[in-house]
Formats: C-alpha cells, sequence, structure tokens
C-alpha cells in the first residue's frame, strides 16, 4: 500500500508543527492506525506554547509526537506573519469527530477516556448515532487527580487492554492528557492517541462551543473565557500577554 509523504514541518516557537490541512491530518491519523505503533498526536495552541517554555517534560513529549497540529488561530496568524503560514488551524474538537467519522468508514474501534462522569458515555451515544456503525468499544471517565492513583490507571489500561482500540481519545486538558498518554504508552497497545481537552464536552453538549463565525475570526477563546472566566482569565490573558512577547521575539530574530 502507498502511503502518504511525511508533511512538511514548520518551526514556530521551538515546536515543529505539521503543515497540514484538515484532510491531511486526517489521513496522516489513518496511516498511523495502520503503521500500529503506539503513536500520539498534539494539538498546540497559545496555553501549550506559553507551558512548553518551562516544562521540560511537555517539551520532550511534544518533539516525540508523530504529528502536531496548530489547534490556536493566533500560532496561524504568527506563521503568517514570520513568513512561514501554515496553512489552515486544525483543532483537536474538530478532529475528534473527523477521526469518528474515519473510523465509522475503516471499522476502527476507539475508546473514549475523559470528562465528569457520564459525559463519556453520553458523547459516545450520539457518536453512534451520527456515524452508523461506529465501533466505540469504550467509555471512561476517571476521577479527578487520576494521574496520580496508580491502583485507578490499573483500572484503566486493563480497560484499554480487553476493549483493544485502534484510536485512544483523551479528554482531560493540556498537560495531563499529553503525559497520562506519553507516560502510560509503554504498558497499552493502540496504534493513535490523540488528546482531545473538552470535545467529549462539546459533543455531550455539557458545554457549548462557540459559534462557527466565532471560530473563523479566531474568537473562539473569548468565548469561552465569557462562559468560564475565572478559571481562564489566566489562560487567556497573562499567558497570552506572554505569547504575545514570545511571537515579537520570534518576528525581531525573523528579521535578523
Amino acid at each position: 500500500m502507498n502511503h502518504p509523504a511525511s508533511p512538511q514541518k514548520i518551526d514556530l516557537f521551538d515546536i515543529a508543527i505539521d503543515n497540514v490541512t484538515m484532510a491531511e491530518a486526517i489521513s496522516r491519523i489513518d496511516q498511523l492506525v495502520l503503521e500500529r505503533r503506539n503513536a500520539y498526536v498534539v494539538t498546540p495552541n497559545v496555553d501549550h506554547v506559553v507551558k512548553l517554555q518551562n516544562d521540560a517534560l511537555f517539551k520532550k513529549i511534544y518533539d516525540n509526537a508523530a504529528l502536531v497540529v496548530a489547534d490556536g488561530m493566533p500560532l496561524v496568524w504568527a506563521s503568517r506573519l514570520l513568513g512561514k503560514p501554515l496553512k489552515e488551524r486544525v483543532t483537536g474538537a474538530d478532529l475528534f469527530p473527523r477521526v469518528c467519522a474515519l473510523s465509522a468508514q475503516k471499522g476502527y474501534a476507539v475508546f473514549l477516556l475523559g470528562a465528569n462522569k457520564g459525559v463519556a458515555a453520553q458523547a459516545a451515544h450520539l457518536l453512534r448515532q451520527t456515524y452508523p456503525g461506529l465501533n466505540i468499544c469504550g467509555t471512561y471517565s476517571p476521577s479527578y487527580g487520576f494521574e496520580k492513583n496508580e491502583a485507578e490507571n490499573a483500572v484503566i489500561l486493563a480497560m484499554l487492554a480487553s476493549a483493544r482500540p485502534d484510536i485512544l481519545f483523551v479528554g482531560v486538558g493540556a498537560p495531563k492528557q499529553e503525559k497520562w498518554i506519553y507516560h502510560y504508552r509503554s504498558r497499552y497497545t493502540i496504534p493513535v492517541a490523540l488528546g482531545v481537552g473538552a470535545s467529549f464536552d462539546f459533543i455531550a453538549g455539557t458545554v457549548q462551543r462557540a459559534p462557527a463565525w466565532m471560530q473563523t475570526l479566531g474568537f473562539e477563546w473569548f468565548y469561552r473565557f465569557l462562559m468560564e472566566p475565572r478559571r481562564l482569565f489566566k489562560r487567556y490573558f497573562i499567558d497570552g500577554a506572554h505569547y504575545f512577547g514570545l511571537t515579537l521575539g520570534e518576528w525581531r530574530k525573523s528579521r535578523r
């Protein structure tokens, strides 16, 4: 079988981002499933970029990812400003249902790990209705702080071993989801894992996603801030200011 060539990389903020469209990202994930090598996908946004500056483990996880797609419009804008434009934004929230559509078409089994109690199961129910034939081989909503609970993680790993998914979606927020995938990837045999943040909540309807026009204009972050101002103020304003400084620094380097 002929596989598509590895995508071009764009270096931004010391992150090698794959310069792909949504369709190309889906094709690459399809290829990773067929390669069956415990790969994982990361989706950088402003929050990730800022965290990566001071988190060596998170940076190592990024450096070893099989696919890195730009989740945030500010990354796309920065790429254009710096003269190395990314083709488009590929968000985890958009990638999640599209990979489910691929899985229904190809017969891949998927597992949903994350969100609050009952949310993953509700998302699975709605996804099966949307994509007939989709094989969701299991769901599990872990307890708060589960990443430090070895007994609960043993249960999760046993569930994954029994379910044998082709694709694992982990929706517990960054960098927790990426660190969990990286830490446990040698203890499960799953071709591809993706950290998808609040995607289960979006599908289940427990969290409202921004209107399409706000997503298109790059203001989805502001909509989310309005929904949870106290929790998200630091991420979008303090970290956002840090990101602006990083972008300015990249621009100055490019001018030299």
